[in-house]
């Protein structure tokens, strides 16, 4: 009795462990590796080739005067419907161009600031402490995770960093994770259907491309809010 209780228990613990390693290997299959566009990392996700991480050098950049007119960042706030007491993550915050035109707007409510690159994170700090919003909290996020709270916000705000993530599945499965039952995921991107667009193009992304990562996700799109100068202002809800 006791040797077929062995065996049970080591079948058992055969069994899970063969699908632990199924489950990593399915994972690493999603992406390739080969030599690409010199603005890529060589890593291609779902047939488009991961794009190299802006750094915090490009700070002032986007900090740049003219960035409303060539973005109309405004309208793209109008298109959140900022509610007062929204919870609101902004991914890839950066040095808090959004951020900190958001808290006022969601006055009752919460503005996660998440970001990788400590730089970033501290420059965020430093606005926080001079400023008066006081309803953001700073997070610090990884190249898998955004390490956030499950079932936490109302909206997600991606502003031209999705192109850039080293690990695109895991990262919206953490965002997917954070998302209430009706959250809406907001994916600012530089349309690379249009070739007047002057942005490099790893850096930009076409809908259809878009929507056939987010659907792997489990994300579909409701809508692509078509009044931007530059970008697509895409929003996905879950499935």
């Amino acid at each position: 009795m006791k040797k077929t209780t062995k065996f049970l228990y080591i079948f058992t613990l055969t069994l899970f462990s063969g699908a632990i390693l199924a489950q990593e290997v399915t994972v690493q299959d999603r992406y390739t590796y080969k030599s690409g566009d010199p603005n890529g990392i060589g890593k291609w996700y779902l047939g488009r080739e991961i794009a190299h991480v802006m750094g915090f050098q490009g700070m002032r950049w986007l900090e740049r005067p003219e960035r409303e007119k060539e973005e109309n960042t405004s309208v793209l706030l109008k298109n959140l419907d900022i509610q007062f007491e929204d919870t609101i993550a902004d991914i890839g915050a950066g040095s808090g161009y959004h951020v900190f035109k958001m808290a006022p707007k969601a006055k009752n409510g919460l503005i996660y600031a998440v970001d990788i690159q400590d730089e970033m994170l501290a420059e965020l700090r430093s606005k926080k402490e001079k400023g008066s919003s006081k309803n953001i909290e700073i997070i610090k996020g990884s190249e898998k995770s955004v390490n956030l709270p499950e079932n936490s916000v109302d909206k997600i705000l991606i502003v031209d960093v999705y192109h850039e993530l080293s690990y695109p599945v895991e990262v919206i499965a953490s965002l997917k994770k954070a998302m209430r039952k009706d959250a809406k995921l907001f994916l600012i991107e530089y349309r690379g259907e249009d070739d007047t667009v002057p942005i490099k193009l790893l850096h930009k992304m076409t809908q259809a491309q878009a929507v056939k990562e987010m659907k792997a996700a489990g994300l579909r799109l409701k809508q692509n809010i078509d009044n931007l100068p530059w970008q697509h202002c895409m929003v996905f809800v879950k499935e």
